[in-house]
């Protein structure tokens, strides 16, 4: 006998996806980013952040320009969903060609997000929270072998309120 598949309960999943809903709207500010030892580039950053599919995706997509020139230097797409049968967030992530998926964690003030991967000696951690100002803050390290944990990007965004 086959197994029947398991049928999502979207309304759970609508209910999770509801938590993340302070990230929600246009942010525009300023990020940091390593392009090697020693090179840093600083940007003019935005992310755009909105619900698709009736509530069941995130879709957040930042867009780094340098300051110098205005140059695109990031461009990167996340996807969020929550999985009800695991009772964990997931996203899959897009940036320069490559893309991963990792779990996402609800920090446990309920405004912010941790996430990170592991590819061999390589391994992330990523931080996004709203700080008290209201922006949009994130923080994201790379570690290799037993180095200690280096600067990857740091960004603060602020709400681009419409008229």
């Amino acid at each position: 006998m086959t197994q029947t598949p398991r049928t999502p309960d979207v309304q759970v999943q609508r209910t999770a996806m509801k938590k993340l809903d302070f990230l929600i709207g246009n942010w525009s500010g300023e990020a940091s980013m390593a392009r090697g030892p020693g090179i840093v580039v600083e940007l003019n950053q935005t992310e755009a952040a909105q619900f698709k599919l009736d509530g069941l995706v995130l879709m957040i997509e930042g867009t780094g320009r340098t300051k110098s020139d205005g140059k695109l230097a990031l461009q990167a797409l996340g996807l969020i969903s929550f999985d009800d049968a695991t009772n964990s967030f997931r996203m899959r992530a897009y940036n320069d060609g490559r893309w991963l998926e990792t779990e996402v964690k609800l920090l446990e003030d309920g405004e912010g997000l941790s996430w990170g991967f592991s590819l061999g000696e390589i391994s992330t951690k990523s931080v996004l929270r709203i700080n008290e100002k209201g922006e949009w803050s994130e923080l994201a390290e790379i570690t290799i072998g037993t180095r200690p944990p280096q600067k990857l990007l740091e960004l603060v965004v602020r709400p681009v309120f419409q008229r």
